[in-house]
């Protein structure tokens, strides 16, 4: 127990977490402090591109395998699978109609790459190595969520799917620039990083604080306006769901002998909840569904809870899974 609570002292004590705290109790506090969206923007591109980019290299260097063929196809059928575990649970725990409960299931099979950004930088912080294709397993949960969403409304009697929508999907910004990053990345290898090392070496931890003090500020916005209407049952899927899908995450990575550190990305990656690429998504395919459940959820509840709570949470279950506790 004494080690839990020291790697969550950690966790919460270190820079990136410190900073997203300082954004939600501004917000919170109806401070003046803001990000200017160019510069909101820039930052995620520059990390995007970042991530995707490292991981390309880290391919490059370990190369194509079967290991690396299966956890991406694990990857797809979290994904894909999450959402309706999501959609039941609503349907137990809160009042959401049909809808409103499938525009919020959406987001928990999709990812959020500051997540598993936080929980790479606790490992790099512990010294544990992950396989680098993991941001290519990242890259490939982005639509299978989405897809599974709209198959859930489309079964209450009401087709949401077509070609538009695909379209969509498929070239959201923040998917064709990890996956274009990745593949720039995996064909330029050591060379490529060698080159461009100053660029996105030294800088990323301190983008990384910025981009999650902006996103405490979006956070505590949203919590301040929408609090009152989730409801203490929506509110409570936000922290359960993300548990579960850990659990998930776990099953699969063993499955598939990954190594400790992948086996944590894993199952931080089946925790998440999407506020970026399925919101966006959700705009087109659902425009009745209430953004102030959904982006609120996703980025007010189950966001913060990951950060502060559920990475070492899924750091340790990893550990005791593998005898290490």
């Amino acid at each position: 127990m004494s080690d839990i609570l020291s790697l969550a002292s950690e966790n919460l004590l270190s820079p990136i977490i410190l900073s997203f705290v300082l954004g939600l109790l501004a917000a919170l506090a109806r401070s003046d402090l803001t990000f200017p969206e160019a510069a909101a923007k820039a930052l995620s591109i520059y990390l995007l591109f970042a991530i995707g980019f490292k991981g390309g290299v880290s391919v490059a260097g370990h190369g194509l395998d079967a290991t690396l063929g299966a956890t991406l196809l694990a990857g797809v059928a979290l994904s894909a699978v999450l959402p309706f575990v999501a959609f039941a649970l609503l349907r137990l725990m809160s009042r959401l109609d049909r809808l409103n409960a499938a525009a919020v299931a959406g987001h928990y099979g999709s990812i959020s790459i500051v997540t598993f950004l936080a929980g790479s930088s606790l490992l790099a912080q512990r010294g544990v190595d992950a396989e680098g294709y993991m941001v290519a397993v990242a890259a490939v949960m982005e639509a299978p969520a989405i897809l599974s969403a709209l198959w859930i409304v489309s079964r209450g009697g009401e087709s949401r799917f077509d070609a538009n929508l695909l379209r969509e999907i498929l070239l959201n910004g923040s998917i064709v620039l990890l996956v274009g990053a990745f593949a720039i990345g995996w064909i330029t290898g050591q060379d490529g990083m060698q080159k461009i090392q100053p660029f996105i070496g030294a800088p990323f931890q301190g983008v990384l604080c910025l981009f999650l003090l902006d996103m405490g500020l979006i956070a505590g916005r949203g919590l301040r306006r929408t609090r009152a209407s989730l409801g203490m049952g929506v509110i409570a899927f936000g922290i359960v769901m993300p548990l579960l899908g850990s659990l998930a995450g776990l099953g699969a990575a063993s499955l598939l002998g990954l190594s400790l550190g992948g086996t944590i990305l894993l199952m931080i990656l089946a925790a998440c909840a999407s506020y970026i690429a399925v919101p966006a998504a959700m705009r087109v395919a659902m425009p009745e569904a209430d953004p102030s459940i959904y982006l609120t959820l996703s980025l007010g509840v189950t966001f913060p809870f990951n950060l502060a709570v559920g990475i070492p949470i899924y750091y340790a279950l990893a550990l005791v899974a593998r005898g290490g506790f």
